[in-house]
């Protein structure tokens, strides 16, 4: 997994955002196992304690579970892990729209340029 921290956020949260992502993608597909706690944080060069508070934070919110002997696992039920994936997205298309309009950008500008990126994005495939 490819980590980006960055200054002037806190550690912890971006952690949490970047793994929830990968569980959102596929890269911890549901019920599978999550990397230990000291394997993450040096993967992505932070103290395990701050990774192990970003863990705790997803258990929390029932993306991952921890199981004593076996470390933390994916949660197995997919409709968690959709729902979570619709709201992100719309989240994110609702403040794309909300700068187009702010471009001054109406529906029918938007529109054609989200097929012209479209078609951009499946011609370098």
């Amino acid at each position: 997994m490819e980590w980006n921290i960055t200054g002037g956020r806190p550690v912890y949260v971006q952690l949490v955002e970047q793994l929830e992502l990968a569980l959102l993608n596929g890269t911890f597909p549901p019920g599978s196992r999550v990397p230990p706690v000291r394997e993450l944080a040096a993967e992505a060069g932070v103290n395990p304690n701050t990774m192990q508070r970003a863990l705790q934070e997803l258990e929390s919110r029932g993306l991952l579970q921890a199981q004593r002997t076996a470390g933390r696992t994916v949660t197995a039920d997919g409709q968690v892990l959709q729902t979570l994936r619709r709201g992100r997205a719309a989240a994110l298309a609702s403040e794309f729209l909300r700068q187009m309009k702010a471009l001054g950008l109406g529906r029918a500008q938007t529109e054609e340029l989200l097929r012209q990126m479209q078609e951009e994005e499946m011609s370098d495939e």
